[in-house]
């Protein structure tokens, strides 16, 4: 594994190359782009689990932290900006085509949760990318504009984050708040019992995932885009390349079982197939062997067959 730079705009990403066994430079290698959850790196899921599983199978992979987050440039730090999280695909597709070992016309992705939604949107507007495959990707947007599910909780956190950012215009310190609960301590005192926040709260802030370069910390007045960002958007029109869809089949409130058939169902692509792992959640699909072992399996033959 080689610890690699590439530029998104003024500032440096960061991110993983790993290569095949048995590496040849002389060689022409197909490539994958491997993209992180919301609030995570490249070490965790995206990194030690998918890319690390793909370069086994022979591939080139670049697993990659979103700007202004981890290892990567941008400021302001801790920002989720939709519209730079789908640029540093691009960015990274630059990155990849300047390699004389990969193979330019067999470049894919695989995005992670947050990062398949992302990484959905990227390939529609970058054909460069050849294969798309999502891991419970989920759509942040949609995540956002549902809030608690109680009536105009988007409208009300909007106004929240407005009345924020005219304080700091006005010279305020910029707040920095949390994805999940920090502990599931807090998570219990909050009352929040849902798979997905129970299973974030033990992947993210204990040793079974937990990483320095991903802090939990979101800063908060640079949340309004997100709210308007759809994923999906325009996938029935630009969404061609091929498609491979892995979801599990216990849901939760982050809403990637759902997800996962939307994206399927909108994309124009013509060779498309949802593959459903039995008995897995949202974060089984993260680093339990048992669920994760299937997943790579069946994006192993998809790249295979459309790179």
């Amino acid at each position: 594994m080689e610890s690699v730079r590439f530029k998104n705009r003024t500032w440096d990403v960061a991110a993983d190359l790993r290569l095949p066994e048995d590496f040849d430079p002389a060689r022409k290698y197909p490539a994958i782009i491997c993209a992180h959850p919301i609030s995570s790196c490249k070490e965790q899921t995206a990194g030690a689990v998918y890319a690390e599983g793909l370069t086994k199978l022979g591939y080139v992979t670049l697993a990659f932290d979103a700007s202004h987050q981890g290892e990567s440039g941008g400021e302001p730090r801790f920002l989720e900006d939709p519209a730079t999280r789908v640029e540093d695909f691009r960015c990274a597709v630059d990155h990849l085509v300047t390699l004389d070992y990969v193979d330019e016309e067999r470049i894919g992705v695989v995005g992670v949760c947050g990062g398949g939604g992302y990484a959905a949107q990227a390939t529609m507007t970058d054909h460069r990318i050849k294969a798309l495959a999502t891991v419970v990707g989920a759509n942040y947007g949609r995540l956002m504009r549902e809030g608690d599910l109680t009536p105009d909780a988007a409208i009300t956190a909007l106004e929240a984050i407005g009345r924020q950012r005219t304080a700091e215009a006005r010279g305020a310190e910029p707040v920095t708040t949390g994805y999940i609960p920090g502990s599931a301590e807090e998570r219990a005192q909050a009352g929040l019992t849902d798979i997905d926040i129970a299973e974030a709260v033990d992947y993210y802030t204990t040793e079974r995932g937990q990483h320095p370069n991903s802090p939990n910390k979101l800063r908060f007045s640079g949340l309004e885009a997100a709210f308007a960002f759809d994923a999906f958007h325009l996938a029935e029109v630009l969404l061609t390349q091929p498609l491979q869809i892995v979801i599990g089949d216990v849901p939760g409130a982050f809403g990637s079982y759902r997800d996962g058939f939307e994206l399927f169902d909108r994309a124009r692509s013509a060779k498309k197939d949802l593959f459903v792992v039995q008995g897995a959640s949202h974060y089984d699909l993260y680093d339990q062997p048992k669920f994760t072992g299937p997943a790579l399996e069946r994006l192993g033959s998809f790249f295979a067959a459309n790179l």
